[in-house]
């Protein structure tokens, strides 16, 4: 905790996470307005004039971006605050400064501090009759508050959905990327592209510049991105025209990649990631970047290249183990799945891939399948942890059917046993027992990948990271010295005792003294054998 702001109510990490997540979802229609988040910042003093700002939207590819911008950033020594959604594992995932996520002291500490105001705003939509602050407005609000505490030089902002009525659009950016534009969240968005497009395209502010990522359907979609630029007189930074990727080949590990922006060429950039689409989110980065960062002209390629070699992107086509090959990847819709395709294609040699597959109910799931299919050998449906949206396995398992056939679907509704399902497929069918050419892909959405990461994360002894005096290790012992044994504990332990007689312990084998005497008549009329069979003894000794 601060020194200026204890935790004064003793809470806990999880306490926190609990109260922010019990409030109303983002995705109540009731709420689709930017008054609370307004009405907050006005409270707080605007906190976000305080930085600049870097603000994604797109279908896909947002989280990717906006790692790749902020590393960019931090290479050139700017303090940068990311904020990205959804989370994997923690909350306090969703925000960082200067690439580290808040810790649990942070987050409760950041809560603590602004929990007051987020009360006057819900007292003043009780009196409206209007929905409290919904948690993504809170979790906005704690981002922006705490990147002017820090204080940060630079926000990477991630639009949580949709664009226009988004928590986030209260933010004017200096850079707003706009990925590519696809068919989601058609509740909220609207059910065609140009609807969707006309939602995303409000993050773009007067003065600002418009970076524009390649588009699946161009001629629905750039009309309406052309002309929210020309209406906020925004410069246009397209990919393909004042933009583009160059040249790229895969590598170990990802690819390298030749880009061209508007202020220079960047040759034969390392970008760790794997996927045509990663080269283009890492082209928008590199466009948005050159945006905030106060240089004149084309940035230093070393640095950019040493910032997108490192970046890791949890959830995003993500190889966690081998042996069989585990890859996880967050993507829910059809473009995510054409991307997953390619990059597992062009960068791997599978001779079978089981798929483990959960995912929500109102995503467009048959075809998300069938541009699977042919990459599937077989197909493992199951749930994950969110039981409020998932799709049952039962009725996942029928589409699935109809989609891969009935022999090559299995249903195992229990996510662990899904994965050791899969797992023990491809075990099975590996004659050489080194997992190569053989995998599993786990997939369908972000709470999938998150599930299946922490179950599947190598954990560190949390006693290993403390200081080697504070670990709980035996004592060493020193031995005492051995104590003198007498004569007849010395001749138990020998195996030479001459005295030692197997009929001493009783009748447990055939009684040698019988067979002696039995031994004794019948050789009695071969004299001449048993002097021979002593002679051979004799000289064998």
């Amino acid at each position: 905790m601060s020194f200026e702001h204890p935790n004064r109510n003793n809470e806990s990490m999880i306490d926190v996470e609990r109260d922010i997540m019990s409030r109303p979802s983002e995705r109540n229609t009731t709420n689709l307005d930017l008054q609370r988040m307004k009405m907050i910042l006005d409270i707080m003093g605007h906190p976000e004039q305080s930085f600049r700002v870097i603000h994604i939207t797109g279908t896909n590819g947002k989280g990717s971006t906006a790692r790749m911008a902020e590393a960019i950033c931090r290479a050139y020594g700017m303090r940068t605050g990311l904020y990205t959604s959804p989370h994997l594992e923690h909350v306090n995932e969703r925000i960082a400064i200067d690439g580290q996520q808040l810790s649990d002291d942070d987050f409760v500490d950041t809560w603590d501090q602004i929990k007051d105001l987020v009360a006057m705003v819900d007292m003043k939509m009780e009196e409206l009759d209007k929905p409290k602050m919904s948690f993504f407005e809170v979790l906005t609000a704690m981002a922006i508050w705490k990147f002017a505490d820090a204080p940060v030089d630079v926000a990477i902002v991630e639009v949580g959905m949709g664009g226009r009525w988004d928590a986030t659009n209260v933010l004017d950016a200096d850079a707003a990327i706009i990925g590519p534009i696809d068919m989601d969240h058609m509740a909220w968005l609207g059910n065609t592209v140009e609807q969707i497009a006309s939602e995303k395209v409000g993050i773009i502010k007067p003065g600002c510049t418009a970076v524009i990522g390649r588009q699946p359907h161009e001629e629905a979609v750039m009309p309406i991105i052309e002309e929210a630029a020309r209406q906020n007189h925004a410069n246009l930074v397209r990919d393909g025209i004042e933009a583009e990727v160059v040249t790229r080949i895969p590598a170990v590990g990802g690819q390298v990649a030749t880009l061209r922006t508007p202020n220079g060429t960047y040759a034969e950039v390392p970008i760790a990631k794997f996927g045509e689409h990663q080269a283009h989110n890492a082209l928008a980065a590199l466009c948005a970047a050159e945006v905030v960062i106060p240089v004149n002209g084309a940035l230093d390629g070393d640095l950019v290249a040493e910032a997108l070699s490192t970046v890791r992107i949890p959830g995003r086509i993500e190889q966690i183990r081998t042996s069989p090959t585990i890859i996880l990847d967050g993507g829910h819709n059809v473009n995510a799945a054409e991307s997953l395709r390619a990059a597992i294609e062009e960068n791997y040699d599978f001779q079978q891939l089981v798929g483990v597959i959960a995912m929500m109910g109102d995503k467009q799931v048959e075809e998300y399948l069938g541009v699977l299919e042919p990459l599937l050998s077989h197909v493992v449906v199951t749930e994950n942890s969110w039981r409020d949206r998932v799709m049952p396995a039962e009725d996942l398992k029928t589409v699935a059917e109809r989609v891969f056939g009935a022999e090559r679907v299995t249903c195992v509704p229990e996510l662990p046993d899904a994965i050791q399902e899969a797992v023990n497929m491809v075990d099975a069918d590996d004659e050489l027992g080194v997992g190569y050419g053989h995998g599993v892909l786990i997939c369908g959405s972000f709470t999938t990948a998150g599930d299946a990461r922490l179950m599947l994360e190598e954990k560190v002894n949390p006693d290993l990271k403390k200081p080697k005096s504070e670990r709980v290790f035996q004592e060493a012992v020193e031995p005492e010295p051995r104590k003198d044994q007498d004569e007849a504990d010395l001749d138990f332990e020998s195996d030479a005792n001459p005295d030692f007689d197997i009929n001493d312990f009783g009748s447990v084998g055939p009684d040698l003294a019988e067979d002696e005497d039995e031994d004794e008549d019948e050789d009695a009329d071969a004299p001449e054998v048993e002097h021979a069979d002593a002679a051979s003894s004799e000289d064998m000794r």
